[in-house]
C-alpha cells in the first residue's frame, strides 16, 4: 500500500485523496444489500450458462464457441462483485489488500476488452455468412472460431497490462483507503506532472477507442452489409422465382394444348410417385429461410449488443471527464460522483447477458431445467437413499424429464430456438419421437 505522503501522487490523485465523500455507512446499507444479491445472481446466472454450453451440448458449433467464451469473461467480471460489495460496505474503503485490488481491476478491464471484441467477432461472422456463402462454407469452423478468440483473449490481456501495472491502494487523508489509478508510479519528481497526465489520457482515450467507439463501428458497419446482401439476395431470389413462374406457365399451356385432343379419354398419366407440381416447388423454395440464419442468435446477439453500448457507454464518457479534470480541477467533484455510479451500471453488463440468453432463446430456459432435473436425480440417486421411497423419487423424475423431452420434440418445429439452427449450439437432450415409458420399478417388485 503506498502512502500519499511517502510517495509521489498526481495532482487529480491527491484531490481525489483529499476528498472525504461517501463516508456513511448507514445511507448506503440498501445500496449494498441490493449490491450482493445482484452479485450472486450474476455469479449464479453465468455458471449456468457455462454449464450448459460447456457440458450439455450435443455438438460444439461456431457460434457456441462465441457464446462460450462471452459467458466466460463475464462470469470472470461477476466472480469479482463481491469484492466490490465489500468496498461499498466499508464505507467506500479497500480494506483487502493490494493483490486483491489489482485482481478486480484487471479483471473487469479484461472482461471490458473481451466483451467488445467477441461482439465485434460475432458481427462479423453474421455479415460474411451472408456477404460471403462460399467462403464461409471453406473457412469458418470451429478451430478457426477458438483461435479467433485465444487472438481476442491475448489482445485483451495486452490492453489490460497498463491498467495491471498503475494500480494500488493509497491511502486518503482520512484514513479510507482507495484502490485506483496510480500513474505517478515508476516516475521521476521532475517528470510527475507531465507522467501523470500523459498516462491518463493515454489509457483513457485508448480503452475508449479500442473497447467502445472501434467494435461499435465494425458492428454497425456488419449490420449494415448484412442488410444489404440480405435484400440482394432477397430481390435475387424473387426474380429467380418469377422467372421459374414464367417458364412453368409456359410449359403449362404447351401441354395443355398437346393433350387437348385426348381430353375425353379417361387415360392419363399419372405425376411419378413422389414428385412435386412445378407451382408447387415455386411455393416452397420462396418459403425458405436463408441458410445458416437463426432469428433467435440474431435476436440475441442484437439485444446483447445494445446492453453492451447502454452499460459501458457512461463510464467511458466520465472517464474522458476525467481527463478533462486535469486540467478544469472543478469537474473533480462530478468525477467522483458519477464514475461509481458509471462503474456499476458497467458491472450490469456480465449480470444481464444470461437474461438476454434465455428471453431470447425459450428452448435455452428449457434446458436449463432439463439439466438442473439431471442434477437432482443424481444426488437423490447418490445420496443412499434407498428402499421403495428412494426408488419411487428417483423413477418420478426419471419419468418426468421423459415427458418434458418427449413435449420438447414435438414441439421444436413450432417454436424455434436459437440455439438449435446450424450455426448455433446445439443442446442435449433433444428428442424427436416420444417412447413410452417402461415402469421398471414395477418389474423389479413383482420379480
Amino acid at each position: 500500500m503506498f502512502n500519499s505522503s511517502s510517495s509521489a501522487v498526481c495532482p487529480l490523485l491527491q484531490t481525489m485523496l483529499d476528498h472525504s465523500l461517501n463516508n456513511n455507512t448507514g445511507v448506503n446499507l440498501v445500496v449494498v444489500c441490493v449490491h450482493g444479491l445482484v452479485s450472486c445472481l450474476g455469479i449464479l446466472e453465468n455458471a449456468l450458462v457455462l454449464w450448459v454450453l460447456g457440458f450439455r451440448l450435443r455438438r460444439r458449433t461456431v457460434a457456441s464457441v462465441w457464446v462460450l467464451n462471452l459467458a466466460l469473461s463475464d462470469f470472470l467480471a461477476t466472480l469479482t462483485l463481491p469484492l466490490f460489495t465489500h468496498y461499498l460496505h466499508s464505507s467506500h474503503s479497500w480494506e483487502l489488500g493490494g493483490l486483491l485490488c489489482t485482481a478486480q481491476s484487471s479483471v473487469f478491464f479484461l472482461n471490458m476488452f473481451v466483451s467488445a471484441f467477441l461482439l465485434a467477432a460475432i458481427s462479423l461472422d453474421r455479415c460474411l455468412l451472408v456477404a460471403r456463402p462460399v467462403w464461409s462454407q471453406n473457412h469458418r469452423s470451429i478451430s478457426a472460431a477458438w483461435k479467433v478468440c485465444a487472438l481476442g483473449w491475448l489482445w485483451a490481456a495486452a490492453n489490460t497490462f497498463p491498467y495491471f501495472l498503475f494500480r494500488a491502494v493509497t491511502e486518503k487523508t482520512d484514513g479510507r483507503k482507495l484502490c485506483y489509478h496510480h500513474f505517478g508510479l515508476y516516475s521521476s519528481p521532475g517528470t510527475l506532472e507531465r507522467d501523470c497526465r500523459v498516462r491518463q489520457a493515454a489509457t483513457a482515450v485508448s480503452k475508449t477507442f479500442l473497447a467502445f467507439l472501434l467494435p461499435l463501428v465494425v458492428i454497425a458497419g456488419s449490420y449494415a452489409l448484412f442488410g444489404i446482401s440480405l435484400s440482394q439476395r432477397r430481390k435475387r431470389r424473387r426474380k429467380d422465382s418469377s422467372s421459374r413462374l414464367t417458364g412453368a406457365l409456359i410449359v403449362t399451356n404447351v401441354e395443355r394444348r398437346e393433350l387437348k385432343p385426348n381430353t375425353n379419354t379417361k387415360s392419363s398419366t399419372p405425376n411419378p410417385k413422389g414428385s412435386t407440381p412445378i407451382s408447387t416447388s415455386i411455393k416452397l423454395s420462396s418459403r425458405r429461410t436463408e441458410p445458416g440464419l437463426s432469428r433467435g442468435f440474431t435476436k440475441m446477439v442484437t439485444s446483447v449488443i445494445a446492453t453492451f453500448a447502454l452499460c459501458w457507454a457512461p463510464y467511458h464518457v466520465f472517464c474522458l471527464i476525467e481527463v478533462a479534470a486535469q486540467y478544469w480541477p472543478t469537474k473533480v467533484v462530478l468525477v467522483e460522483v458519477g464514475l461509481p455510479v458509471a462503474t456499476t451500471f458497467a458491472f450490469l453488463n456480465p449480470v444481464l447477458n444470461p437474461v438476454l440468453y434465455a428471453f431470447s432463446c425459450p428452448n435455452f430456459c428449457i434446458r436449463i431445467r432439463q439439466s438442473l432435473g439431471s442434477l437432482m436425480e443424481g444426488l437423490v440417486e447418490e445420496g443412499g437413499m434407498g428402499g421403495a421411497g428412494g426408488g419411487g423419487l428417483g423413477l418420478s423424475i426419471r419419468k418426468g424429464r421423459r415427458k418434458g423431452r418427449g413435449s420438447l420434440g414435438g414441439n421444436s418445429s413450432s417454436s424455434p430456438s436459437c440455439l438449435g439452427t446450424p450455426d448455433s449450439p446445439h443442446l442435449l437432450p433433444s428428442t424427436t419421437t416420444s417412447k413410452p415409458v417402461v415402469d421398471t420399478w414395477s418389474k423389479e417388485r413383482t420379480l
